[in-house]
């Protein structure tokens, strides 16, 4: 039973749901960043260099595998490179590395903005401020007015 009750603690009063946001949360971010990135971002990359379809592009390590239009046919056929699919996941990491960093940018300037936001009370003084407003006050009754 004290296990039970561990358990529970850890799981509530850890950071586990917050994790678990994160998690969920961010695979949802990396589907619709993939989707960015293939049907939107590649075509047009696509159609400036001649059509290319990145994920064919391959280097055959035999003889079977040339000349083969898709990489799985030839992946079928003999033993291939498929440098296309790696520059593919390296162009999904750096939007999606570029996305999470224009996120995290936006997030902290709201936080920025919001803490440069003139509070709606003035902080009351503090001690030191009262004597020194006091002492302020006492040198300005003892000076004489001069016009």
């Amino acid at each position: 039973m004290l296990f039970f009750k561990r358990f529970k603690d850890f799981a509530i009063k850890g950071n586990v749901l917050d994790l678990a946001v994160g998690i969920i949360i961010g695979a949802a971010f990396t589907t619709v960043t993939q989707s960015l990135v293939n049907d939107i971002i590649m075509p047009p990359v696509g159609k400036i260099i001649d059509n290319v379809n990145f994920s064919n592009l391959y280097i055959a390590l035999d003889g079977k595998a040339k000349g083969i239009p898709s990489v799985e046919d030839a992946r079928k056929a003999g033993a291939v490179i498929a440098y296309g699919s790696f520059l593919q996941n390296v162009i999904n990491f750096l939007i999606i590395s570029l996305a999470v960093f224009l996120l995290v940018n936006f997030v902290h300037s709201l936080r920025h903005k919001e803490s440069l936001k003139p509070s709606e009370t003035p902080p009351a003084p503090t001690n030191e401020e009262k004597l020194l407003i006091e002492i302020r006050d006492a040198l300005r009754s003892m000076s004489p007015k001069t016009n």
